[in-house]
């Protein structure tokens, strides 16, 4: 099975939920007019796009129907995917790796899934060439070294850890040093997923981000929020929270396959203009792929 079939398999319930949804719209209205539109924003709403973004989109698409002079279904279904593609085309979805090594900080809440997003990362990386370590600084949640043990060998990447307890920010340190030793391209660092002591997480990320800076002054360096998407609306405000404590640079979307919450991306990326890098459709390893905004509106519409 092709990715885009994957995708469409992994995004089948968020697609029942919102292509249902605007094909009824279009059932009962006979022309384009305001009624539709106001029709449509509840859809959008419900589909876990949000108030604000669907509200955005609709005005967007009332200004393109009357300057377009736009009647038809299909064409208005057009402009609907056209207006939300240019919001989730906001930057490359690509991974900035320039130098050798390059550093991804990979953060999140616990039970997003972050330390499978590592592993599947890892596997990307690795079979597209690339020498990869990860650095296990979750040192505090007594199964995440394990966890991540399991899929750094699954993915071919060398990983460093320390005991249960041990200082983050030195398990990083230690990772450069293995980093640099074995001509690595680039060095994946797992961080701790607690939000309900911000100031701990910030300190934390600080003394990491600290360490990285002093020993790979010049690395390209990327920040990842991984998000589940089945929390729907939640994974918004969990983006606002991690804004605070660090620079994201991007998003990774997890169990996109076990939700019919998919419109949240749309949110997501609308209210906080940080691109989407990654998203999961499945359990495999090679079920995480490169976002790409067309593939991904044309599996949901």
């Amino acid at each position: 099975m092709g990715f885009f079939d994957k995708l469409k398999q992994g995004l089948g319930k968020t697609k029942n939920s919102i292509d249902e949804k605007i094909n009824n719209v279009f059932s009962v209205f006979r022309k384009v007019d305001e009624e539709l539109l106001e029709e449509l924003e509840e859809v959008l709403v419900m589909s876990d796009i949000g108030m604000e973004t669907s509200m955005k989109i609709i005005d967007e698409l009332r200004t393109r129907i009357k300057k377009e002079k736009i009647q038809d279904e299909d064409e208005v279904k057009k402009a609907l995917k056209e207006i939300m593609k240019s919001i989730l085309d906001i930057a490359d979805p690509k991974l900035n790796l320039e130098t050798k090594p390059s550093v991804i900080l990979v953060v999140g809440v616990n039970g997003v899934g972050k330390t499978t997003s590592i592993g599947k990362i890892a596997n990307n990386l690795v079979k597209s060439g690339k020498k990869v370590v990860v650095a296990a600084a979750d040192t505090f949640r007594a199964a995440a070294v394990e966890q991540l043990e399991i899929w750094a060998q699954r993915s071919g990447s060398q990983i460093v850890k320390k005991e249960e307890g041990a200082d983050p920010a030195s398990v990083v340190f230690d990772a450069i040093k293995q980093t640099k030793e074995l001509g690595s391209d680039v060095l994946i660092v797992d961080t701790a997923g607690r939000l309900h002591n911000k100031k701990y997480l910030m300190d934390e990320l600080f003394k990491i981000k600290k360490v990285i800076e002093k020993e790979l002054p010049e690395a390209s360096k990327e920040v990842l929020l991984v998000l589940d998407a089945e929390t729907g609306q939640n994974a918004i405000s969990q983006v606002k929270a991690f804004k605070e404590t660090t620079d994201i640079t991007g998003l990774v979307l997890t169990k996109l396959d076990g939700t019919a919450k998919g419109g949240v991306v749309l949110g997501i990326v609308s209210e906080n203009q940080i691109p989407i890098k990654f998203i999961g459709v499945g359990e495999q390893i090679d079920d995480m792929q490169v976002f790409n905004a067309e593939e991904f509106l044309d599996a949901i519409i």
